[in-house]
């Protein structure tokens, strides 16, 4: 489970102009990620014999069965 790529490398962009517009670093912000990701290897899973609970299929925004 971690932040998505895409917002990361938008916020650290964000982060390197402030860094060559010479902010001083007690003037960065610290922050943590508002949007997570979770990948669930339905194969691995069932091979192992883990029970992945429905809602989980159900709520994925992406869906791949290989």
């Amino acid at each position: 489970m971690g932040a998505t790529d895409g917002f990361m490398y938008r916020r650290a962009a964000e982060y390197v102009d402030m860094i060559l517009k010479d902010r001083p670093p007690s003037e960065l912000p610290v922050e943590q990620p508002t949007k997570f990701e979770l990948v669930i290897n339905l194969k691995a899973a069932k091979s192992t014999a883990l029970d992945v609970a429905a809602f989980a299929v159900s709520d994925c925004a992406a869906f791949s069965h290989r």
